[in-house]
């Protein structure tokens, strides 16, 4: 890629660096660079630059590193957050879509919050493939709403790609950005608790300094 809004970040990589980042030619290749690098339980973002070469990232992270790669590849770098209740974390997504279809790419502590084939018919059809998934570590089902797509390039003079601060803004924008509801409030109060099971195989690996803590229990 010779843009010139990658010259920047091409010129701080290293050879290693380089070569990792040219095989990273699909969504699923993407998808297993952010599955190798640790989750980041620390209060602060990194850039696609420093999520490389940390090799660690939390969720927001994972998402503006792989829309960064997505973009490389030829998408536009696409970023969604789904939003949840009160008693969890929100989770961003980097989206894209093949032939009509949406998938995205995610970093995430829960073994069911990240990548998806790009099978779904709409953006709320994507967003809901994470519903029963989307637990906090008591098993709540906590997923209520999603942004609409925020495109990363209206941030290329901040250069997002290798400076931190840059995140600072793509956050702000997305929590202000509009929201779309996914459950009435007759849907929420019947809502049931993952299984135990799931909520096991849910936190398989999981960092435990890096879980929302709720402020109830099962």
């Amino acid at each position: 890629m010779t843009h010139a809004f990658f010259r920047a970040f091409n010129a701080k990589l290293t050879q290693s660096e380089v070569s990792r980042i040219a095989g990273l030619t699909t969504p699923e290749q993407i998808q297993r660079l952010l599955d190798s690098v640790d989750y980041s339980e620390e209060v602060r973002y990194r850039c696609p630059l420093n999520v490389l070469k940390d090799c660690k990232g939390h969720c927001f992270d994972g998402a503006v590193f792989g829309a960064a790669m997505l973009r490389r590849i030829g998408y536009p770098p696409l970023v969604v957050d789904i939003i949840p209740n009160e008693n969890d974390d929100d989770h961003v997504l980097a989206v894209y879509k093949t032939e009509g279809h949406w998938g995205a790419v995610a970093k995430s502590n829960f073994t069911g919050l990240r990548y998806r084939e790009p099978v779904y018919r709409s953006l709320r059809e994507l967003v809901l493939s994470y519903f029963e998934d989307f637990f906090n570590s008591i098993g709540e089902k906590t997923l209520r709403a999603y942004t609409r797509p925020l495109d990363l390039r209206m941030f290329d003079s901040l250069d997002w790609m290798v400076r931190d601060e840059a995140l600072d803004a793509i956050g702000e924008k997305l929590d202000e950005i509009r929201k779309f509801k996914v459950l009435t409030p007759s849907m929420i109060r019947n809502l049931s608790f993952a299984d135990r099971q799931s909520v096991q195989a849910g936190l398989l690996g999981a960092r435990k300094d890096g879980l929302f803590k709720p402020s109830k229990n099962r």
